[in-house]
């Protein structure tokens, strides 16, 4: 069911709260060192002001704060950076709900507001309907805009909801156009690339998509689960020893369903993850004391050789410990590889996968960086988000 968005309501002369996402990390002086999520807001908050609104009321959460006043989690570095970014005065409410919130929009000559840290209540994750009912009394319009928290049944995401007409924004529009469309009816062939550490996170997303891909790569600590299941060696390599039978299962429904289970045949491995000292490649076992900790130069050459005439290609978890740059190598070959395929679309899901294009400077050159991670992930499942599931539908 599609839902509606901003395009699809009467914006002018109205109140708009927007969900955003401005979780940004801060560095110890609290100076914003990422504004992407600041960025792909704008085109909202733009929209919206174009449309003549009367006023646009911004809310985020920041941390983890866990229901308590942080000092040094308010949104003050945002509320600076976003003014920067968008040329338009903006006014930080040094609280959410209050008598004196509601009196400070009415009375600012500022037309763009924000809120004060969501979780500073502890009512914004109890998703506490008085709290969700104080937040819609500040406006006309819910706009969601923050696919990051669209799997949180919060106040600020579902709650709000339930006492406002609510659409989309245009970032959570690209969100489910690109993962919805891209999983739901894909260009064939369709690969599916996953890493990350553990195999008991991606399980749930290899089932909802087996039926639908063509074959899946496999990479990252979950790898070696899979090739433990299928009798190699794997020294101290990351294992899920509870998901070995499960990982016997999905090769042996994958063989029946002839979809193609690429994992890794050589690797490069180390005695100690914190130093890039005595590194070596290996094929198949793994010694004992070696830790693996990225694919080795032919599991890179069979990876781009799998994805070489992909028309869409999903990606969720980097295939090494990708922070480290000495294990990076993995999945900056296969990332440039996939960036410069032509006809491919290119869906990458997963913060940490994000987090890697954005380090290699691809995100100009693939069709869609998600900016959920867990919410991604659920979506890549097949599961309902509660943030997306409570907006109207068209």
């Amino acid at each position: 069911m599609e839902k509606k968005t901003i395009r699809d309501i009467d914006l002018k002369n109205k109140k708009v709260i927007i969900r955003v996402d401005f979780n940004v990390p801060l560095d110890k002086e609290l100076r914003i060192t990422d504004d992407r999520r600041i960025r792909e807001a704008l085109p909202t908050i733009q929209y919206v002001l174009d449309k003549s609104a009367k006023k646009v009321i911004l809310m985020s959460h920041l941390g983890r704060p866990n229901g308590r006043v942080v000092e040094n989690l308010r949104l003050n570095p945002v509320a600076k950076r976003l003014q920067e970014l968008l040329k338009e005065p903006v006014k930080k409410l040094d609280d959410c709900v209050s008598a004196e919130v509601s009196s400070q929009i009415d009375n600012s000559k500022e037309r763009v507001l924000l809120l004060e840290n969501l979780r500073f209540y502890p009512e914004e994750e109890k998703n506490d309907p008085e709290f969700a009912k104080k937040l819609a009394s500040l406006a006309d319009i819910f706009v969601f805009d923050a696919f990051g928290s669209a799997h949180r049944a919060h106040a600020s995401t579902e709650g709000i909801a339930r006492y406002l007409p609510s659409v989309s924004g245009f970032l959570l529009e690209k969100e489910i156009t690109y993962l919805g469309k891209a999983l739901e009816k894909p260009l064939k062939p369709f690969m599916l690339i996953l890493g990350g550490a553990k195999v008991s996170d991606k399980i749930g997303v290899i089932e909802n998509l087996l039926a639908k891909v063509d074959a899946i790569l496999i990479g990252g600590g979950m790898a070696y689960t899979f090739l433990k299941a299928q009798g190699f060696k794997i020294g101290n390599s990351k294992l899920e020893a509870d998901k070995v039978e499960a990982a016997k299962e999905i090769l042996e429904k994958a063989k029946k369903a002839r979809i193609k289970i690429v994992l890794p045949v050589d690797h490069l491995i180390t005695q100690k993850i914190d130093t890039a000292a005595n590194l070596k490649i290996v094929k198949d076992d793994i010694p004992d004391d070696w830790i693996a900790v990225d694919i080795g130069p032919e599991s890179i050459k069979l990876f781009k050789d799998s994805l070489k005439n992909a028309k869409t290609i999903a990606w969720n978890g980097p295939l090494g410990i990708c922070e480290i740059d000495a294990f990076a190598g993995g999945t900056k070959d296969v990332a440039d590889f996939i960036a410069n395929l032509k006809d491919a679309v290119t869906v990458i899901g997963g913060g940490d996968t994000a987090a890697a294009m954005l380090k290699f400077k691809l995100e100009d050159k693939l069709t869609h960086i998600s900016t959920g991670g867990g919410a991604s992930l659920e979506y890549m499942e097949g599961k309902v988000l509660p943030g997306i599931a409570c907006l109207l539908d068209k």
